[in-house]
């Protein structure tokens, strides 16, 4: 079974296409971490955590999800990990996740796709975003057949830069970084609430028919990319930057 996370739709259009290729089934986590219901699953087949890379580690968000869950029958676990460059030593703490688990780590997937941090980065303008999802789809082909096969993970040895982005780097990302408070909405909201409703943690809520921001936050960007008015922004960080939201996989 497959089961994702995603913010702005990049781990979906993954997990959609694993699914496809391996004639799996795929489970978004959103509501039971937006709900905080601890899931119970079971399949016969591997399962295949899909999510986004928070620098440079699986979403403290997701992991917490899966340390919450219940994953019977299958005990092998195969990790998907989109992300706009690297994914630095995310495997050590996927496997490190899986011993806690009962689970036998099968390595850790590197997709590259478009960017769609701009609390920090540029997100790609629409053509640029579909020819880095056209070249991912290549390794996630490649990946799926690992799968079929129940081949791990190729591994990538990871260096001190890596095992530094993905500790002290991380560490000081969720402390100094991760924080709602610079969402504001601007005069061109039309309070229709998608903003709040895409919120993984219901951080959202409408007020006189604007969204107010709470102190719970994942940085996911699903409301600041997904606002069909373009009204959300970050500070003044995201000011003039494209959003970015990942097309729907079409087989």
């Amino acid at each position: 079974m497959i089961v994702y996370f995603t913010g702005t739709g990049n781990s979906r259009y993954c997990a959609r296409m694993l699914a496809d290729k391996l004639g799996d089934h795929c489970t978004d986590a959103f509501h039971f971490i937006r709900d905080g219901v601890a899931v119970e699953l079971s399949s016969a087949k591997p399962w295949v955590f899909v999510c986004p890379t928070y620098s440079w580690q699986i979403p403290r968000v997701f992991a917490d999800f899966i340390r919450a869950g219940r994953f019977s029958g299958s005990r092998d676990a195969y990790f998907v990990m989109t992300c706009g460059g690297d994914t630095g030593s995310a495997a050590d703490k996927n496997r490190a996740l899986c011993q806690e688990k009962g689970l036998r780590c099968r390595g850790t997937l590197t997709v590259v796709m478009p960017e769609n941090y701009i609390a920090m980065f540029n997100a790609p303008e629409r053509k640029e975003a579909l020819g880095i999802i056209a070249a991912a789809r290549p390794v996630l082909e490649q990946g799926a057949g690992y799968i079929q096969r129940g081949e791990k993970f190729p591994a990538r040895k990871a260096g001190a830069a890596d095992r530094l982005k993905s500790g002290l780097v991380n560490t000081l990302f969720y402390r100094f970084n991760v924080k709602a408070a610079p969402f504001h909405v601007a005069g061109s909201c039309v309070s229709c609430g998608k903003c709040a409703a895409a919120c993984p943690l219901g951080n959202i809520r409408m007020e006189q028919g604007v969204p107010v921001w709470g102190d719970r936050c994942t940085h996911c960007m699903a409301c600041i990319c997904g606002c069909p008015t373009g009204a959300i922004e970050y500070g003044k960080a995201s000011q003039g930057k494209p959003r970015y939201q990942c097309p729907d996989y079409q087989g």
